[in-house]
């Protein structure tokens, strides 16, 4: 061995044994602080999907090429990044071999094509991500940006750091190339063509001469080395260590869709038992030790994109929640306290703890509750924070989630943050009692009558009396069982039941369903709430209770087939009951009505029929726009059944608002917000109003009792104000199909 290839070869192991050890230790830090987190339950079953979502999510990109300029920037960073791994080797072959070339491909010339390739376009991308970044820059945006409170100094650096392993690898290369042509070698594996960037590189290097290109092909393996070695370490201590968490994530998030149903609370590995809980049982999560090895792993895999923040509701109307610096604050904190999380028992350690340290393990999780809500933007702090007395997460902030789902869909990388926020709310408020004061009565009203407001029992089937036509109640006839004949059993739901609104949907499915030959029942007095406001409200106990007894009802009368009006009942029936040993085939109105429209069962209105419209109205032409509700769009992906019901209704013509489908507006009802006021910022309601207003329709279609309530309260408040005469009219799809079926049989 020469002397320039020894000095080359102790430099670069040199180089490798430091950087490398540096991030080893790093990495066996981030192992053990994941680990710290509590078990987890069911996260490697399902194998076939976890593969599955990593192929079309990490390897495909999928969730990040729904927004197509920032993901085709990061498709080249990826994908260059997986191709530019054989040049790694190749790097680390030439320290021991000049004429090293992977084995079999190493020196075909479609390898060489690649791997420059890529590594262009992983500069084509980092200039896309320059530009972005620059174009929508927090200093010029403000809080309508969604790289406001990410670390973009950080960003910046990291691609910057991304360009010197790039240019050092043209160097490198290049002057390899230009070696090889002045000395007739087969140093550069690619002589046959192939490697054009690296082949232009050296072609400019070569007047240089041999001697200066030999020292700068060891320069430049040196700093290629370097600075992909310093890029890991680097990348293990920011948000850049998503690289190699992101993909874990995925790996482990739950299947199929990380929008799950909102998961019990576990103690070990079985449900807690509230009855008779162990003495070490945690109720929520009240400390960061609390959160499970997925939910640290979640934390350490936000890349600070701001998806999340730019689409929840809460944050666009001026509410301090963001998911995203909700996820940075834990995860910083997480941080913070881990040498206190990882000294554990053992005293020695703990001795040896500094004062900083110690300050972090006391800070509360979440502030407590203040009798003065806050109101002036200029008082968020630098992250878009308002003060909330040192605790980690701010308490207006935890309760303005309205569990829309919105963050979970856009991330691209899998973080479940309303299971964080929902189970900080658990330990809130069955621990800490630190809650919005009007929950109180919902829960009162939950507890005492089974139902939000409070209404009696026997006023649950007060809407029969309001339709001509039967209705079968269960167990008027003496049935303990539901009659074979019974096709569907209607879940009819507390709006549904009490609220007029909803009680007007409800009588349009019963008479849909009864024109179309449904044979369908009632429970009556045997319904109670299916207790989602309990649970997303934080009060597990109280929905443990109530699921209970809907899922013994169930069982007991032998349900098979259940439709809903309502898609929080949807979701809590469908995929939350399994929890507790109810399986039920539960499907939404506008399925089941889209379904009976496209079989012929009911039959539409013609333009001959337009004198027997039910509102007396001259003519079936109108412009309707339709809102999706999260519980039934994102959280359950039915999109299309309403849309094609509609689409169906002759004389209906369907626009749609910007925002829709996978990225539609909350209302602003769900996770118990239907209960609370909103002092902080502006309307929810509203704002998706405004929306809807703005496509000029005549009505405005929905599928949910609560988006019923919410629009139709926009839309009224907005045409006062406007002086609208003839506002748009809020209703529900089954009442404008209603308007257009052929009701006598």
């Amino acid at each position: 061995m020469s002397d320039s290839m020894a000095l080359r070869l102790v430099v670069g192991l040199a180089i490798t044994v430091v950087l490398l050890g540096f991030a080893l230790k790093r990495l066996w830090f981030l192992y053990s602080l994941v680990r710290s987190g509590q078990p987890e339950v069911g996260r490697t079953a399902e194998r076939k999907k976890r593969v599955q979502a990593e192929v079309t999510e990490v390897f495909g990109q999928k969730k990040l090429l729904a927004w197509t300029i920032p993901g085709i920037a990061h498709v080249f960073a990826f994908w260059g990044f997986i191709v530019l791994s054989l040049t790694i080797v190749e790097a680390f072959g030439a320290l021991f071999d000049p004429e090293f070339a992977i084995p079999v491909i190493g020196r075909l010339p479609v390898v060489g094509f690649l791997e420059d390739l890529f590594a262009v376009l992983v500069v084509v991308g980092i200039a896309m991500f320059a530009v972005i970044r620059l174009v929508r820059s927090p200093a010029k945006y403000g809080r309508e940006s969604r790289f406001y409170g990410s670390h973009t100094g950080a960003a910046w650096f990291v691609l910057f750091m991304i360009f010197n392993v790039i240019w050092t690898l043209f160097l490198y290369r290049g002057a390899q190339y230009a070696v090889s042509i002045e000395k007739g070698t087969q140093n550069f594996p690619f002589m046959n063509g192939g490697a054009f960037a690296s082949e232009l590189t050296g072609k400019l290097l070569e007047p240089l001469g041999a001697t200066v290109n030999e020292w700068l092909e060891s320069i430049g393996l040196w700093l290629n080395i370097a600075v992909i070695l310093g890029f890991l370490v680097l990348a293990l201590h920011s948000k850049h260590l998503h690289i190699g968490a992101a993909p874990l994530n995925v790996l482990f998030s739950r299947r199929p869709n990380a929008l799950g149903e909102l998961l019990p609370i576990y103690d070990g590995a079985q449900v807690l038992n509230f009855e008779d809980p162990s003495d070490d049982a945690t109720f929520g999560r009240g400390k960061i030790e609390d959160f499970t090895w997925k939910g640290n792993l979640d934390l350490l895999s936000c890349t600070e994109c701001g998806r999340c923040q730019s689409q929840c509701p809460a944050w666009n109307t001026g509410k301090p929640l963001s998911p995203k610096l909700m996820i940075m604050d834990l995860r910083d904190h997480l941080f913070a306290k881990a040498p206190y999380i990882l000294a554990g028992e053992d005293a020695a350690k703990q001795s040896k703890l500094s004062a900083e340290v110690k300050a972090e393990a006391a800070r509360p999780l979440v502030g407590s509750r203040v009798d003065d809500p806050f109101y002036a933007t200029d008082g968020y702090d630098e992250k878009g924070h308002r003060s909330h007395e040192g605790a980690v997460i701010d308490y207006d902030a935890l309760w303005a989630c309205t569990s829309c789902g919105a963050c979970v869909q856009q991330c691209p990388v899998d973080i479940e943050h309303v299971d964080h926020f929902m189970d900080m709310r658990r330990n809130q408020v069955m621990i800490e009692s630190q809650f919005p004061a009007e929950l109180s009565g919902l829960f009162k009203n939950l507890e005492t009558k089974g139902n939000p407001w409070g209404m009696n029992q026997n006023g649950r089937t007060a809407w029969i009396e309001e339709v001509q036509f039967p209705v079968r109640v269960f167990g008027m006839q003496g049935e303990e069982k539901i009659p074979a004949d019974v096709e569907y059993l209607f879940w009819v739901g507390c709006a549904g039941a009490y609220d007029d609104r909803a009680k007007r949907t409800t009588k349009a499915v019963a008479e849909l369903l009864h024109t179309a030959g449904i044979e369908f029942m009632v429970l009556g007095e045997g319904e109670t709430c299916t207790g989602d406001p309990a649970r997303r409200a934080g009060n597990e106990f109280l929905f443990q209770m109530q699921a209970q007894q809907n899922v013994e009802v169930l069982n007991e009368v032998g349900a098979r087939k259940i439709v809903v009006t309502c898609p929080h009942c949807m979701n809590t029936i469908a995929r939350e009951y399994p929890q507790l040993g109810g399986n039920y085939e539960v499907v939404h109105h506008t399925q089941l009505l889209n379904e009976l429209v496209t079989t012929g069962r009911l039959t539409m209105l013609t333009a001959s029929d337009e004198s027997t419209v039910s509102d007396g109205s001259t003519s079936l032409k109108e412009t309707v726009t339709y809102h999706d509700p999260c519980y039934l769009g994102r959280h359950n992906k039915i999109y299309m059944p309403p849309r094609e019901l509609l689409t169906n209704v002759p004389g209906v013509n369907l626009v749609e608002m910007d925002r829709n489908k996978e990225t539609s507006f909350c209302c602003g009802a769900g996770g118990g917000r239907m209960w609370l006021e909103e002092n902080i910022g502006t309307r929810i309601n509203q704002n998706r109003g405004d929306e809807a207003m703005a496509t000029g329709a005549t009505k405005i279609a929905v599928a949910c009792p609560f988006c019923s309530v919410m629009l139709n309260d926009a839309v009224t408040v907005r045409s006062q104000e406007q002086g609208i005469s003839a506002p748009a009219e809020v209703v529900d799809v089954a009442t404008l199909l209603l308007e257009r079926v052929k009701t006598e049989r």
